[in-house]
Parts: structure tokens; sequence; C-alpha cells
């Protein structure tokens, strides 16, 4: 394994060079036009990928990823803040070759494991009792900080540039799940629900209140949340908790968005959401990414049980491309021909792309997506 040089977060930052307009994707994604598929990579590299492939002859252009070709969308994010805000002072406690451990704003102890990941993961959380919660949630009030800066002004340029716009806000389940971790929030949901419904609908006030002020400034085209609520085997709320408690958050704000020209909902979470994807489109999700298939998120079977209800971005395994040439046709030859056909998919592999992937795999699957592109719309 080369020595690591590209070990932070931002230094796996791409460029996929998007020239995609805002009126031909939500169109595309809406399934109201299918002209030409569209093609992206969501995440970049893993850490290491970078370093293999310099040794393999990779260029500067093939390094940062914009020496390849994809179709991929204008997208810009509207800079205003729906979630937590303030707190302490980041406070290191190690700093050794293997971790970074440090005490975030929330006051969570952090541990980066070097090396292996750019995102540290919580080791406690501050929230278990009603009275924690009650101690943080100022945190999550309104209040004018959350829309500082001229956001309005470049977001409006970016509009009339032909960018999409797109807002965030809290996880129904990723952000409990920051405050309390993922056993304490799924015992919760049945042991103390009034926690959680509190929780969301603090998050539901503030975001509604945020997003009505940045609406009536620029129009906003995406509303997004990203969630990582699931595994392997399925997700960690199923479709009761979704019922329960996501959807009456979801609600409050997509119904809002909609009223004011606001058209894709998506949601992004990792493993095998399978269980909820009926539930959530209830919700009013109605885009969702990255469809691991490893997890057995099959796009090809998603499509024929929703229809044009759901939209896509991702779906094509990341682990078939560190493999042989046939198998990385055969999974693109399943999968695009039945979904270029119906449209509503930004593809892309359905992660980062894995170190040990080699630079030679990683062109031959573009070139071939893009023979298959143009067989299949010529």
């Amino acid at each position: 394994m080369p020595k690591l040089k590209w070990t932070r977060h931002r230094d796996l930052a791409i460029n996929t060079r998007p020239c995609v307009d805002r009126e031909e994707y939500l169109a595309y994604m809406t399934f109201q036009a299918n002209e030409r598929p569209l093609l992206t990579e969501i995440f970049g590299p893993m850490v290491g990928l970078k370093e293999e492939w310099e040794e393999q002859g990779a260029s500067p252009a093939e390094l940062d990823f914009s020496a390849f070709r994809y179709r991929a969308p204008l997208i810009n994010v509207v800079p205003v803040k729906c979630g937590w805000i303030g707190g302490r002072e980041t406070e290191l406690i190690e700093d050794s070759d293997e971790f970074l451990i440090y005490r975030d704003a929330m006051g969570r102890t952090m541990k980066l494991q070097k090396g292996r990941a750019t995102l540290a993961l919580p080791m406690d959380f501050p929230v278990k009792t009603m009275d924690d919660w009650l101690a943080v949630k100022p945190h999550y009030a309104f209040n004018k900080d959350r829309l500082a800066g001229n956001w309005a002004e470049r977001m409006q340029k970016q509009h009339a540039a032909g960018y999409a716009i797109m807002a965030f806000v809290p996880g129904a389940f990723a952000e409990p799940r920051e405050l309390m971790g993922d056993e304490e929030l799924c015992v919760a949901y049945y042991d103390n629900p009034e926690l959680i419904h509190d929780m969301l609908d603090t998050f539901a006030d503030t975001s509604v209140r945020v997003l009505e002020r940045v609406t009536s400034q620029v129009p906003v085209d995406i509303l997004h949340v990203h969630e990582d609520m699931a595994g392997k085997s399925g997700p960690l709320a199923g479709p009761r908790q979704v019922e329960e408690f996501f959807t009456p958050y979801y609600r409050r704000i997509w119904d809002m968005m909609r009223e004011r020209g606001t058209t894709l909902f998506s949601v992004d979470s990792d493993g095998n959401m399978n269980a909820v994807v009926g539930p959530l489109l209830e919700a009013g999700v109605n885009v969702l990414k990255p469809l691991e298939p490893a997890a057995e998120m099959d796009i090809v079977q998603l499509r024929r049980t929703y229809g044009t209800r759901l939209a896509f971005e991702g779906g094509i395994d990341k682990h078939v491309i560190r493999r042989s040439r046939e198998e990385i046709v055969a999974e693109l030859e399943y999968k695009l021909p039945p979904i270029i056909a119906s449209g509503g998919c930004v593809f892309g592999l359905d992660h980062r792309v894995p170190d040990g992937t080699p630079l030679t795999n990683y062109r031959f699957y573009l070139d071939k997506v893009w023979e298959i592109f143009e067989r299949e719309t010529s």
C-alpha cells in the first residue's frame, strides 16, 4: 500500500464537470422528458484509491475525476442552517499516527481512524432523557443567524445560470441518532416516543421557518434529507416508525415546499431500504439514493415495483468494477437498458469508488457506460 497523501474528507472531493441545466434535470427526474441519460460519481474515491491510481499512472485530471466523461446536473445548495447551531469549541483530546480524538460542538467524543476513514464517529452522545434533550433543544431553535450571509443574491444568480437549487433539512432518523446513538434511538421509539416527537416537531418548526424565508427569495427545486438508516439486512426504523415519526415531520416541510414549487424530495440512505420504500413514498419522497446492490437494492426491480413514483441516483454496483470486464459488462447490460428506457435515474456507483479498483477497470467501466448510452438512445 503506497503512503497516503490524500487523507482528509476535502482531499477526496471530485470534479464531475456538471453540465445538465435545471430545466432538463427536473424534467428528466420527474419523468416529463427523457432525451438523454445522466451519469455522475456521487461521492468520489475511498481513502487510498488516489494513491493506488497515481502509482498506476493516473493523470492529475484523473485523480480529481475531471478527466472522465459524465453528464451530471448543475445543483447548488442554499447555505442556510436548519439543524444544530452553536455549541462548544472543538477540544482536541488525542492526535496520534492512528487516531484523531476530539470533543465536538455537541459535546460528543469523536474518533477518526486515520488512513481508513475521513469522517469521525461518536463514542458517546449528549441525549438519553427528555431533560437531556431540553438542555440542547435551544441549538435547534429558530433565530436569524440561520439565514446569515448573502445567500439570497448568490442563489438567485445560480438559479439564473441554470442551476437547480437544493435545501437540506435534518434527517428524521439521522439527526436524533447524532444526539442519541442508534441503540438509544431505536429503544426510544417504543419507550420514549414523546421525546422523538418533540425532537422532530422542533426540527420541523425551525426548518419550515427557515425555508419559508428562503423560498420567498429564490425557487428551491430539491428538498434533501440524509438518513443513512439501514444496513445490509434492512433499515433500523421500520414501516411503523416511518409512518408514526417520519411522515408527520416530512409532510410538514414537504407540503409547504411543494406548494412553493419544489418538485423533488430526495433521501440519501445506504443499505437495504426495501421495507420502507413504500412508506417513504407516502411521506412525499420521490428520489432515493445511492441504492446499494450488495444490500439488495436493485434499480430494475424497484422500477418495476414503483414505476415513475420513484426516481434514482446511483444503483451501479461499486464492487463489480474491481472484478473482471465480463462482470462489469453484465452489470451494465442488466441495469442500463431498461432504466434508460424509462428515465428518472442519474446513473452512478452506489457509493465511493472502492480502493483496490484498478484504474484500467474504471476507465473501461465508463467507456462501456457510454457505449450502452449511445446504443440505447440512437
